[in-house]
């Protein structure tokens, strides 16, 4: 199954997949774009964040995610939704050239634990975009804003609460899908 974990920064993406990992040791993990871009790759990034650096984040993030096929236990930090939702708290006028390859993009997942944004949630070096992006995913996993996951398989699920809670959500839908990728209805849990 392949797993993507979406939500705007500061979360607890990387939290919750660190649990995952330890509960399931078999799954590949997929690091954050930025994280391999910067660390392993050597990259640089603008000090104040910009649609160009998503943009080139959520082309490496569907790369990756074409490196995986169906039936490859892989979970993800990010997906293109998660980019698609930067930009358009950015600079909205550029969303709708994205949102082909981005519908196209999310054919490679089977399922997508969105992560709202709570009261729980640390500070944030950038506090207004991270209410923005949070707010744009929110519009796109909740009412499909763009028609993006209207045309994609995979299941959504909400996750709030403490990274155990998180975990028992994951793990039930986990046991309840018990199918191979492509057999993965769409829900909404929370």
């Amino acid at each position: 199954m392949r797993i993507a974990v979406s939500g705007t920064h500061c979360t607890g993406k990387s939290t919750m997949i660190d649990e995952f990992l330890r509960a399931h040791p078999e799954f590949t993990h997929e690091p954050e774009p930025y994280t391999v871009m910067v660390e392993d790759l050597g990259e640089e990034f603008a000090e104040e964040p910009s649609v160009e650096d998503f943009y080139r984040q959520l082309e490496f993030n569907i790369d990756r995610l074409q490196q995986h096929a169906p039936g490859e236990r892989v979970i993800y930090e990010r997906c293109p939704l998660d980019f698609l939702a930067y930009i358009d708290a950015l600079d909205p006028k550029r969303t709708n050239t994205l949102l082909d390859r981005v519908s196209d993009a999310m054919q490679n997942l089977d399922l997508i634990v969105y992560l709202p944004l709570d009261d729980t949630a640390p500070d944030s070096e950038y506090p207004k975009l991270q209410k923005a992006v949070d707010r744009r995913l929110s519009a796109i996993f909740r009412d499909d804003e763009f028609g993006v996951l209207s045309s994609c398989s995979a299941a959504i699920v909400e996750a709030s609460g403490s990274t155990a809670k998180r975990l028992r959500i994951i793990e039930s839908h986990l046991v309840q899908s018990n199918t191979q990728p492509g057999d993965v209805s769409q829900s909404m849990t929370s």
